[in-house]
């Protein structure tokens, strides 16, 4: 629900705006002084403003320019019986949204302020977006193939061309985006994903364009969609091989005009994404299968970065597990260790399906649950994936064929949901079983997402 704030000192005027915003469902407050009305603003966050310029102890245009200066932000919607030109243009100068005479027309103050408080979530969100993504893009690892990966994203970088990724679940996919939105000159706009593979077909064209107000079932406002947040940006289509048709075509449609329409609206909006793509999937298979679009293919592959196995860069596991140790211990607060070196062979030795993300697991397994300043081999061969175990040894650890099933089926299910990235729904299909029995297993074994 939208906050929206009314400074003016006819409270006839705040009662009547109040009572008509309230019925489109948003929170509603008034002032009638502009001094306490600043003060309030100062203690709570609103997504608009509508402000009268003549008032009794305060100048609109004097608090306009102190609202924009504390929040620039923040939309502020000017009101007046005086609606002549010199002060609509006075009010767009200082940063006014929009200029409201009075009487004050009801379809006119809805749209001001349904497009004033929609504009302030899409920038609320972009800055929270960018928060929480600003995380470290450092790529680590020495050897030959990664090297060129690193290569390739150095001269990538700064040509704002589209860019198809692919690769094995857990092999840095989205890093490796993150990294070429980093040296993009883009960077200073927003990164946004989306993980195509988690959201159901009938929510992801409204995940992609948005969707108004009433365009389905449970869509009680506006929303924005990622390619309007990713707007002079990156917009990171990750799975995309999981992607409708449907939804598809659409986006083929996004790259070839530039504009987009949110889902239940007609107004095109003109949009300026940079799009990379990743996918596990072969897409020329799926596109001999009926389930890719080749036009679509053609569009994102400008430029393809194949991101390898971690068992195809076996050098670099001991640098990984330095960056994780460190990481790891930060995090859980504890002081950073070191492997010995029959430890890492060990490590090195292992094929990883689970790839990178595998590795970093098995590092945070091994810091929690190994209380020793070096790990060895010895500390740690219990904690290896049951998958790699020697099947003789774990025989010997179970008392009963039912045990070693069981053990076998859990290990299997966890090593299926990490591949997936926990897409139960992926997961089943994968594994031919009704999504509640994938559920039923997940409970009666206690399997945990990180374990």
């Amino acid at each position: 629900m939208s906050n929206v704030f009314i400074i003016d000192d006819e409270i006839e005027i705040c009662e009547s705006i109040k009572l008509i915003l309230e019925y489109e469902k948003y929170d509603v407050e008034y002032s009638t002084s502009g001094e306490d009305g600043m003060l309030r603003l100062n203690s709570r966050n609103y997504d608009a403003v509508l402000l009268d310029i003549q008032m009794q102890d305060a100048n609109g245009f004097d608090l306009l320019q102190r609202i924009k200066k504390n929040n620039r932000f923040i939309n502020v919607i000017m009101i007046s019986a005086y609606g002549t030109v010199q002060n609509a243009i006075k009010a767009t100068k200082l940063g006014a949204f929009d200029f409201i005479e009075k009487p004050i027309d009801r379809d006119k103050l809805l749209i001001s302020v349904r497009n004033a408080t929609e504009q302030t979530s899409l920038v609320k969100e972009n800055a929270e977006m960018k928060k929480s993504l600003s995380v470290e893009t450092v790529l680590i690892g020495n050897s030959t193939k990664f090297n060129r990966i690193k290569e390739m994203i150095d001269k990538v970088g700064t040509a704002d061309v589209r860019v198809l990724i692919t690769g094995e679940n857990g092999t840095g996919k989205e890093l490796v985006a993150r990294s070429i939105h980093e040296k993009s000159t883009r960077r200073s706009e927003s990164f946004v994903e989306v993980n195509c593979a988690a959201i159901p077909n009938e929510l992801i064209e409204s995940e992609l364009f948005g969707h108004e107000k009433g365009a389905f079932t449970g869509a009680v406002q506006s929303r924005a969609g990622k390619f309007e947040l990713a707007n002079n940006g990156t917009l990171f289509l990750d799975e995309i091989g999981d992607m409708s048709l449907q939804a598809q075509a659409k986006v083929l449609r996004v790259i070839e005009e530039g504009k987009i329409s949110r889902v239940g609206g007609t107004k095109q909006m003109n949009v300026d994404v940079r799009i990379i793509s990743a996918t596990n999937k072969n897409l020329k298979d799926e596109i001999e299968k009926g389930n890719f679009r080749e036009d679509l293919y053609h569009r994102i592959n400008v430029i393809p970065i194949e991101v390898p196995p971690l068992r195809e860069r076996r050098d670099d596991i001991p640098l990984l597990i330095d960056h994780f140790v460190k990481d790891i211990s930060d995090k859980h607060k504890k002081l950073p260790v070191s492997f010995s070196k029959d430890a890492i062979a060990l490590l090195q030795g292992l094929s990883w399906p689970g790839n990178i993300r595998e590795l970093r697991n098995i590092v945070e397994r091994i810091i929690i649950l190994v209380n020793k300043k070096e790990i060895t081999k010895q500390d740690i061969d219990f904690l290896v994936p049951l998958e790699k175990v020697n099947i003789e040894n774990l025989i010997e650890e179970t008392n009963s064929f039912q045990e070693f099933k069981e053990r076998a089926e859990r290990a299997f299910i966890l090593k299926q949901l990490e591949q997936n990235h926990w897409n139960i729904s992926k997961t089943a299909d994968e594994m031919d079983i009704q999504r509640s029995h994938l559920y039923n297993k997940i409970k009666k074994y206690g399997i945990e997402k990180g374990e």
